[in-house]
């Protein structure tokens, strides 16, 4: 068969229903065989990097590699940031990059270039990839998928990239693709379960930390078992805010640098802390450590480097959250964990204290207040898709998920343009459910060009632009350390009438600079005409509003602006 139509097929039988591309020369073998073979949905977008974070929604919600296809050289390039996202935040992921023909490629001649657009992308990718394929001869490319797709998927997830000549997508191949499925487990100690036990019992003040790696492992269910067993309170990091519905009792809140300072509170005086799908890097436990060291811990990793790297002497259970669940319900069929009353008392006592809403003094429209009636009255959508900058923390820190509601964000590349195109590749990946695409002005102008992508293929996608005319956080951050002199965030930064902007794409718009504006505009998404359609909601919010609670850097945790000053410069 022709090598382009195994490709087409082969996807089609690992159950991948839709693809993200922007066309090129070399992958144009490709999107025809996928075209003509197969009924998979191929989703063009504008920008390589739109289809790239849209392969990384579609991954995020279905569990399935997120397929993305470009072409050599800028086509190949463009994919980068989203390659890094996906390996940063687990996500699987098969990247497929057309090539020149391999007599056009250079080898090993002390030249720049021979082919057009010829870019050696694989080099360019090994370090944010999990592994990556150049293939040379025609008759690997079914051992390479079957493999890429096993990779992608096993252990941690994460990203895996193909570079095909174009040459070789037009050959005749056999199918004989051979694959060794068996999979090492990774076993637990019976005696260090038993010590997490012992120490779940004995605690007067546990938590457990949930992260990403929860959604990673498809361990939602398990986990949720695993917290109505042990009666432990629940705090969450950006990308494991969904592990927990916001109405349930066990809820804590979400951590960090600008964590609800509630939790933060909560985290800093626990004495027992189960760390499940989290690396504990900066951005949750602060630059002072020390802190949360004076505690018994138990890290729940797949990967060894990630347990005691920045924050030391942890118990390191290194297993499949998956295995871990399973082997702690066994080690407790006979045991019952009782509710730490004084300490659940206390964590309600710190959320009545610190309320999210009244960290702001804000002029004008509350972020925060916006966020949970947003999330009162949107229980119809399936996913919220925070992008990057103040917008991202004052979702995290005030709305309210739900059963069967996702949070998508891009948390270890931090990349900003995320959230537009990934909720492109979510309401792909719902069938075409509605979901939100929370965004700042700064963050739509990255990938804008995504709206005509969302108005062609009619998808019921509710784009929320919190406008504050300035990149916030950013901002913010030089008025901490630079004398608030804001260049190239608020001098010499500006940014279009985005209800207009979306108007000339076909979307229908509103704008609102009123609190009092805001319940009306949020049932005009969901009022019947409309929750089937693609619409944009512009929030005008002041330019000076922070972000707070902010961590000091520095500091512990537990002490987070306004009130603690930082000692040290951070990076944003």
């Amino acid at each position: 068969m022709k090598a382009s139509d195994f490709i087409a097929e082969f996807l089609m039988k690992k159950g991948i229903k839709s693809v993200f591309e922007l066309s090129g020369g070399m992958i144009t073998h490709i999107l025809d065989s996928l075209n003509q073979k197969t009924d998979i949905n191929i989703i063009t977008m504008h920008h390589e990097q739109g289809a790239a974070f849209a392969a990384e929604g579609y991954a995020r919600i279905t569990g399935l590699p997120g397929i993305a296809l470009a072409t050599s050289g800028p086509g190949a390039t463009n994919l980068l940031t989203g390659i890094g996202s996906c390996y940063f935040d687990s996500t699987p992921a098969i990247f497929i990059t057309g090539q020149v023909n391999r007599h056009e490629l250079k080898g090993d001649r002390e030249i720049r270039q021979l082919g057009f657009q010829e870019t050696d992308i694989v080099t360019m990718a090994r370090p944010i990839t999990k592994a990556c394929f150049h293939i040379n001869d025609p008759n690997d490319l079914p051992n390479v998928f079957e493999k890429a797709f096993k990779i992608s998927l096993e252990g941690r997830p994460g990203p895996v990239l193909i570079d095909i000549p174009m040459d070789v997508q037009r050959i005749q191949i056999e199918n004989n693709s051979f694959i060794d499925d068996s999979v090492k487990p990774l076993e637990i100690n019976a005696d260090i379960l038993e010590k997490l036990i012992e120490d779940i019992k004995k605690a007067k003040r546990p938590l457990i930390l949930s992260g990403r790696g929860i959604k990673a492992s498809t361990s939602q269910d398990l986990f949720e078992d695993f917290v109505r067993k042990t009666k432990i309170p629940v705090i969450t990091t950006l990308l494991g805010l969904d592990t927990i519905t916001y109405d349930n009792a066990q809820r804590v809140g979400f951590i960090g640098s600008y964590g609800n300072r509630w939790a933060n509170i909560a985290f800093g005086e626990c004495d027992l802390l189960i760390v499940l799908g989290s690396r504990l890097d900066i951005r949750q436990t602060g630059a002072d450590t020390k802190f949360i060291e004076n505690r018994k811990i138990y890290h729940i990793d797949c990967e060894r480097g990630e347990v005691n790297n920045r924050v030391k002497g942890c118990e390191a259970i290194i297993t499949d959250l998956s295995i871990f669940f399973q082997e702690f319900d066994k080690a407790v069929s006979n045991i019952s964990f009782v509710l730490k009353e004084e300490w659940n008392n206390q964590i309600n006592n710190l959320k009545i204290t610190w309320p999210d809403s009244k960290e702001l003094d804000a002029k004008g429209i509350n972020p925060n207040v916006f966020m949970h009636l947003l999330s009162n009255k949107s229980r119809k959508a399936k996913a919220y898709l925070a992008d990057v900058g103040s917008h991202q923390m004052w979702a995290a820190q005030s709305l309210e998920l739900y059963h069967d509601q996702q949070f998508l964000t891009s948390g270890g590349m931090g990349a900003m343009g995320f959230s537009l195109p990934a909720g492109i590749g979510a309401s792909i990946a719902l069938n075409k459910e509605p979901v939100v695409v929370l965004v700042g002005d700064g963050c739509m102008q990255i990938n804008i060009q995504e709206l005509q992508t969302i108005v062609r293929n009619k998808l019921p996608v509710k784009i929320i632009v919190l406008n504050n005319r300035t990149l916030g956080m950013i901002r913010q951050f030089q008025d901490s350390y630079f004398e608030s002199r804001y260049q190239s965030t608020y001098w010499g930064y500006d940014a279009p009438d985005f209800a207009k902007v979306a108007i000339a794409y076909g979307i229908e718009s509103k704008t609102i600079e009123k609190p009092e504006e805001i319940e009306d505009a949020i049932d005009w998404f969901w009022n019947v005409e409309n929750e089937d359609k693609p619409q944009l909601l512009q929030v005008m919010i002041d330019p000076h509003t922070n972000t707070y609670p902010k961590i000091a850097f520095g500091r512990p945790i537990t002490e987070m602006e306004p009130f603690a000053k930082p000692i040290a410069m951070e990076a944003t």
